[in-house]
Parts: C-alpha cells; sequence; structure tokens
C-alpha cells in the first residue's frame, strides 16, 4: 500500500504550492492594475474582430461610442501597432465589454452613423430597425463587418432581438479567442513570477520534500495545517504579507538562512583546491531543478492546488484508519480458538451443513471435539426414566425383542 509517510510528504509539498501560487496571484494582480494588460487584449481583440488593425476606422467610432465610452475615462487614442507583449500596457481602456454594448453600438453605428454629433443624436434620426441596418450599413464603412452584420440580420427572421443576439453571440465567441492569448499570457508572467519567488525566498522543491520525510514531527504539524487550510476557503483571499507569514512559520528550510545547497550538502568551500569535494548536484543541480519546480507549480494557479489538497487530504483519511486498526473479519467467521465444555477444553468445528427436523438445512450446526468422557455428563435420569427405557445403561436390549422390518405396520399417507 502507498505509504503513509509519502503520502504526508505530497501533503506537505501541496500546502507549499498552494501558498507559493497564492503569493504570485497576489502579485500578479498587482502588477495587473498598474498595467493593465488586459485591457491591451482586449482592444488587439476588437481590432482583428471589427478589421481594422490600425484603428483608423470603425475601431475609433466604437470605442468612442457612448455605450463604451463610458466605460472608460477620456478619449480613445488608438495605440501604435505591434506585437503585444507578456506586459502590454492597456492605458485608460475598459478591461472588460459586456456582449449587449458591443452590440448595440454595432447597431446604432449601422442606423445612424458612425459619428456622435446633433445629427446622429435628433429625435429624428433613424430607429434602429432591421430595416434601417440594413438600407444605412454602409455607415460601418467596413465591408468585412457589414457582411458579419447582414448575417446576423438576416438569420433573425424579421427579430430584432434575435439580430442582437446573434452579434452578441458573434462578440463571444471572437472573446473566448482573446481570453486564451491572455490567460498563455498570464502563465508565463506567472511563471517568471514564481521563479523569482522561489529564488528570492529560496523555496526548492527537492530541500522540503527531503526534509518533510526525515522530520516525523514537521512533517505533522505540515498536515495539521494542510488540514485546517482546506476547511477554510479565506485562505485563497489572503494579502501576500499575510501568506509570507504564515510561510515563515512553517519551520521549514526556507530562506537562504541555511546557506546554498541542499539538505544533505555540508559546508563546502568552493576554493579551487578542494574543487574534488564540490557535488553537482548538492550545489547545483538540485537547487535549480528544485526552483524550477517550484516555479512551475505556481503556473497552474491556487484554485487548482487546493482543490488537489482537498481530493489528497480525502485519500488520507481512508488510509490512515486502516494502519492504527487493521480490518476485522467478518463476525460470522471468527472462532474461538478453545471452549470449556465441564472443564475440559475443547475445540470448535464446522460439521458438513445438515437437515434439520424440518428439512430444512441447518448452517449452525456444530459439534465439539473431543467429546467429553461419559462420567464427566451430569446424570439426567429421574426416578420414572426407567419405564420408556430410557434409563440410559441399566438396560440392554436383547436382539430377540427388537422388531423386524418385515413385521413392522404399513406406513400411511405419504407422497403418491
Amino acid at each position: 500500500m502507498f505509504g503513509s509517510d509519502i503520502l504526508e510528504v505530497a501533503i506537505g509539498i501541496i500546502f507549499i504550492y498552494l501558498l507559493v501560487s497564492i503569493m504570485c496571484s497576489v502579485i500578479r494582480e498587482s502588477i495587473e492594475a498598474w498595467l493593465k494588460t488586459r485591457a491591451a487584449y482586449l482592444e488587439h481583440g476588437i481590432r482583428e474582430l471589427l478589421h481594422d488593425k490600425k484603428a483608423e476606422g470603425i475601431v475609433k467610432s466604437f470605442y468612442n461610442h457612448p455605450h463604451i465610452n463610458c466605460l472608460f475615462s477620456e478619449e480613445y487614442l488608438p495605440r501604435p501597432l505591434k506585437r503585444l507583449g507578456l506586459l502590454a500596457k492597456g492605458g485608460n481602456l475598459p478591461s472588460y465589454i459586456p456582449a449587449k454594448n458591443f452590440a448595440l453600438a454595432l447597431m446604432d453605428i449601422a442606423a445612424r452613423g458612425p459619428d456622435t454629433d446633433e445629427v446622429s443624436s435628433d429625435p429624428n434620426a433613424p430607429v434602429i430597425s432591421l430595416a434601417n441596418i440594413r438600407l444605412n450599413i454602409a455607415n460601418i464603412r467596413n465591408p468585412a463587418v457589414q457582411r458579419s452584420l447582414l448575417t446576423a440580420v438576416d438569420s433573425a427572421q424579421g427579430d430584432l432581438n434575435q439580430a442582437q443576439a446573434n452579434i452578441e453571440a458573434w462578440y463571444d465567441s471572437s472573446m473566448d479567442r482573446v481570453s486564451g492569448w491572455y490567460k498563455r499570457s498570464t502563465q508565463w508572467v506567472i511563471f517568471w513570477i514564481g521563479l523569482t519567488v522561489a529564488v528570492g525566498l529560496n523555496i526548492n522543491t527537492i530541500t522540503i520534500a527531503d526534509y518533510l520525510y526525515r522530520n516525523d514531527s514537521v512533517r505533522a504539524s505540515i498536515v495539521a495545517r494542510a488540514q485546517t487550510a482546506v476547511a477554510d476557503s479565506a485562505l485563497m483571499t489572503q494579502s501576500y504579507q499575510a501568506v509570507k507569514t504564515g510561510l515563515d512559520s512553517l519551520a521549514l528550510p526556507i530562506g537562504w538562512s541555511g546557506g546554498w545547497g541542499s539538505p544533505k550538502s555540508e559546508s563546502v568551500s568552493l576554493d579551487l583546491t578542494q574543487w574534488r569535494k564540490f557535488d553537482v548536484w548538492n550545489y547545483l543541480l538540485a537547487p535549480i531543478l528544485g526552483w524550477l519546480l517550484t516555479a512551475f507549480a505556481a503556473t497552474m494557479g491556487a484554485p487548482f492546488w487546493f482543490d488537489l489538497l482537498n481530493k489528497v487530504m480525502v485519500i488520507r483519511s481512508t488510509v490512515k484508519p486502516h494502519e492504527k486498526s487493521p480490518e476485522e473479519s467478518s463476525e460470522d467467521r471468527q472462532f474461538p480458538a478453545q471452549r470449556s465444555v465441564n472443564g475440559t477444553a475443547a475445540s470448535r468445528e464446522i460439521i458438513p451443513e445438515n437437515e434439520n427436523g424440518n428439512g430444512k438445512i441447518n448452517k449452525n450446526l456444530t459439534f465439539f471435539s473431543p467429546p467429553a468422557p461419559l462420567e464427566q455428563i451430569p446424570n439426567s435420569t429421574d426416578a420414572e426414566s426407567g419405564i420408556d427405557g430410557c434409563s440410559g445403561h441399566e438396560h440392554a436390549i436383547a436382539d430377540s425383542e427388537l422388531t423386524s422390518d418385515v413385521d413392522l405396520p404399513i406406513a400411511q399417507g405419504g407422497i403418491a
């Protein structure tokens, strides 16, 4: 069976990964609030969706439309066309645009024109309807977008609300692609943040795993902390400093106070005269590999490690009781080794199944072997027991007194 020590070491490592992932997520959100990278990716996706990569036509009109401009401050100024980086700046652009706002803005531009002025805002301006959208579709000034809007209008079968829903679905499908871009970018950013945290705080997965395996008391303490953590989802919302304080309180080989190297290494000078004593694994490969493992674990995200920790704790709760108290066999298969009959020990055995007086199988029939001597069995006779010939040993029936089979009476009844 999978050893409980190894399982507890795994719980400790997962718990450390959870704390590191929370720290990296907090740092990432702080960077995102400063750079607004999500807004940059959203604008890039809308440029591609509306086939206006330079943002000089429909994209500029879209962002300056009241339904969109209300989501950010100031006027829209197109960013220079360049490839998005991991830390792209979004400026003052919105990080999220609802699908309904997108559809209404695009339908309004198609029906009343791209500019917001006195003409387009006059009460006598065209009403937004499927007929007006089709009639004034040239206001979009973008053949690709015009074709998409015409498809959405025609497939609505005369229902304006259905046309709006079609445009929203078109927008949502494109935003799924943008979300994939941003997610991959975020994973790379968190990897570099995780590597920085792992090296800066010296969080070496190999060092921690070796230390937990060799220290039972520390391992038990980490498991207890992990069990408390899975019962409190508030851990996922803690600040960086709170998680850092909890990490320092675990009494693990984290930090640079113990110097460089793995836990089994000794203090060895890197002087050239002692180069032969230098252990490549303990001093070079193990630290680098341990930091990389910590960084890659951070990219999985705190929710992943929190769910995994819950599952592993459930596995441990099923394994641990079996080690403390072995499984017992069924009660009907447990037999006492000996049993006393009148002071004489006898073993209990199972005999083959027999039929009882009712013709049913008696599965509980047992006997004791060896039987007790006759002289030790209590005398159960009384004064009149000799009348029916049941006096036991006092009367013996002669062969001449026995009734032969021929003289027996004919049996009555039975099965025909």
